[in-house]
């Protein structure tokens, strides 16, 4: 019997059929406005599932068309675009939508190059050479094995755990619950399954391998059962902080339906992922509880501090499909910046959301600095390195006492953990009002 085929809900695009006939050898500025908006549109939704926001997005599809001397005009959500182009005689309009977003930082980085040679290159060359180019791109997938990337969201979730309190132990259940979570999320996202079977299922992945090791640790070692308190740091590679954090820029900017559509999409996974994460605490039994204090000086603290951050943040890049060299320099800003925070807090006695506000300030001022030495997009560095500053532990603690009904408890969490979501984008804005002429006007 041969087996059932599965048919796609979103038909492919045959961005090649939309060229001129013969018009092989015609550059793309002499060519019609449906081989020209042809172009436009598949560059925007490129962009588009590499997981950047709606004005990166315009702002690009915008450089395409004024080198090819047409005007276009783009709605964008989070997964589809409307735009129409004009060239003053005609015009052509096109839908376009993704199966399925997420992040790429090195497709993200082949399309800026793109863009940013076309109106020197791209314009001579027609415009079935230009899409036989972005097929090239399009074929950037993943440049890290699932097992890789479980290897790194294990890194960062290990870091993870202790920027949040907890000491060794915690770290290496975490790291092994992370790193096999992640491993199975991203095999099942390769197989194409549903984001919630993806999420459910990598997350209680993640909390069953916390559990089976500490209760292991416990009959060899004797080992004391509050060390539980990491099981939400082994599941925290789902949360969303890429979405959170563009989904504050397009509001920015007034891109409402991008905006509204991320913010949906990110509160989306965090329910999912906390749901899943508090129904496998009941069956096994783990409850949130406060870490253990740490004996560690001021100074231990803030060294051990920069590495954690240095680490955690490499290993989110890395999630993200960047390349070592970007998630290095990410890696480093994140280091500063998270300590900066951390400290504030501590030592200055900061609110958590202030002190947040002030971190992803510093990280977006830093990028600025040092993105045109690294040659990658500001957004590519900025966002990785305050990923790590997204309250997932307060998000999940909110749905966990509000699933056991404790709901003053859970209120508190909730309003601590929206602020600091708040901050995060707002500082990463105000550092691009500073230093972004382009940005700081709605044009």
């Amino acid at each position: 019997m041969q087996p059932e085929m599965i048919r796609k809900n979103h038909m492919d695009v045959e961005w090649h059929e939309y060229t001129d006939e013969n018009g092989q050898n015609t550059p793309v500025i002499n060519a019609s406005i449906t081989e020209k908006a042809s172009i436009i549109g598949r560059v925007g939704i490129m962009f588009l599932s590499c997981g950047t926001g709606a004005w990166r997005v315009r702002s690009s599809m915008n450089a395409l068309a004024e080198a090819m001397g047409i005007t276009c005009t783009a709605d964008i959500g989070l997964m589809s675009i409307s735009y129409t182009c004009f060239d003053g005689g005609s015009s052509f309009s096109h839908a376009l939508s993704l199966t399925t977003t997420g992040v790429n930082a090195s497709r993200l980085n082949r399309l800026e190059h793109f863009v940013s040679d076309f109106p020197a290159e791209g314009i001579h060359m027609s415009g079935e050479a230009l899409h036989s180019q972005l097929d090239e791109i399009e074929r950037i997938h993943g440049l890290y094995s699932p097992a890789a990337l479980g290897l790194a969201s294990a890194l960062a979730c290990g870091a993870f755990t202790f920027l949040l309190g907890g000491g060794p132990l915690e770290m290496i259940l975490a790291f092994a619950g992370a790193g096999i979570g992640n491993a199975i999320r991203c095999k099942l996202g390769k197989h194409h399954f549903t984001l919630f079977m993806c999420i459910a299922v990598s997350v209680s992945s993640a909390c069953l391998v916390y559990a089976g090791f500490l209760k292991l640790a416990e009959l060899l070692f004797h080992i004391s059962v509050q060390h539980e308190a990491g099981y939400i740091c082994s599941m925290l590679f789902i949360i969303p902080g890429f979405p959170f954090i563009t989904s504050g820029i397009d509001l920015a900017k007034l891109d409402m339906r991008s905006g509204l559509e991320r913010l949906a999409y990110a509160i989306i996974v965090v329910m999912v992922a906390a749901v899943s994460a508090w129904l496998m605490a009941l069956l096994l039994h783990l409850k949130p509880v406060d870490f253990l204090p740490l004996e560690l000086s001021a100074a231990q603290r803030i060294l051990f501090r920069l590495l954690a951050s240095f680490c955690g943040v490499f290993g989110f890049s890395v999630m993200f499909n960047s390349p070592v060299r970007l998630a290095a320099a990410a890696a480093f800003i994140g280091a500063l910046s998270n300590t900066l925070r951390l400290e504030l807090v501590d030592l200055a006695g900061f609110p958590p959301a202030a002190a947040a506000f002030f971190g992803a300030l510093t990280a977006g001022l830093l990028a600025s600095l040092i993105k045109t030495k690294v040659g990658y997009p500001r957004i590519s560095i900025t966002v990785p390195s305050i990923v790590i500053m997204v309250p997932g532990l307060y998000l999940y603690r909110a749905i966990y006492n509000l699933g056991i009904m404790s709901l003053n408890v859970s209120a508190s969490w909730f309003a601590a953990a929206i602020l600091i979501i708040v901050a995060l984008p707002l500082g990463l804005i105000f550092a691009r009002i500073l230093t972004d002429k382009m940005f700081r006007y709605c044009t």
